[in-house]
């Protein structure tokens, strides 16, 4: 069973374990900010609560974090190499924690305590409890491919909204997808996969990506840009639970 959180971009997938999982923290963000000229304080600390609350809900067995745990690339900033160490050291004491790196993760290693219960992955994902799990920037194993679930993340989806006064409105969203085996078989011998859940940005301040203004090329990663992903019957969910309807039917709502 997998299910979300009301009013969170988190979900809980549950079978044998239960599994909280999270993506695109992307802790640090604000360095780039201040690069720019926006001076925001560091939200480490209300991001590890917020995880923390959700915790708290949930009681999970494990935290997985699906990619993007910081932001900065290629290097490391000074805020990354001391705030993310010691966010993952406390998050590591109420539950063990599984990283599932993205394309912003490049030396997240050298970030990990040593004394932490944290597990790092593969990048094409891995199959945990009957689910697979890829942040999206690669093409998955054949493994993550082989259940019928799998979780991705990486284009932190949202949903534009245009009035008739040109009032523009953009919220982050669940996106409920099939898969075209036709595609994918080009790739891989064998595809299981029936049903793709795009999760959205854990992080509010690293923005998103427009599904209903947007097509395969437009979007992030080779399972996106190929067309394996189904995105016009693809379902729409807001983050309170609402379902909105299909890409395809909310388009004229984006414009």
């Amino acid at each position: 069973m997998i299910r979300s959180i009301l009013d969170a971009p988190v979900l809980v997938a549950e079978r044998r374990k239960r599994i909280l999982v999270a993506a695109d923290l992307h802790l640090g963000i604000e360095h780039e900010l201040r690069r720019s000229g926006v001076t925001i304080p560091s939200q480490t600390e209300k991001l590890f609560n917020r995880l923390l609350d959700h915790m708290g809900q949930t009681d999970p067995d494990r935290l997985l974090l699906l990619g993007d745990i910081r932001h900065n690339i290629p290097w490391i900033s000074h805020q990354e190499a001391g705030e993310i160490p010691k966010f993952l050291g406390k998050l590591a004491r109420h539950v063990p924690i599984d990283i599932v790196p993205g394309n912003h993760d490049g030396g997240m290693h050298s970030l990990i305590p040593s004394d932490a219960d944290i597990t790092f992955h593969p990048s094409k994902g891995i199959v945990m409890d009957g689910v697979g799990y890829f942040h999206g920037h690669t093409w998955p194993s054949a493994d993550v491919l082989s259940v019928e679930r799998v979780l991705v993340a990486h284009n932190h989806p949202m949903v534009r909204f245009v009035d008739s006064l040109g009032h523009v409105s953009i919220e982050p969203a669940w996106i409920l997808a099939t898969l075209d085996a036709d595609v994918l078989l080009k790739r891989y011998k064998s595809i299981k996969t029936k049903e793709v859940m795009v999760m959205p940005a854990f992080n509010e301040l690293c923005g998103g990506t427009s599904f209903n203004t947007s097509t395969p090329k437009t979007l992030l990663g080779p399972i996106f840009t190929s067309g394996a992903i189904g995105l016009e019957e693809a379902e729409v969910y807001l983050l309170d639970g609402t379902h909105i309807g299909k890409i395809k039917d909310l388009r004229r709502l984006g414009e």
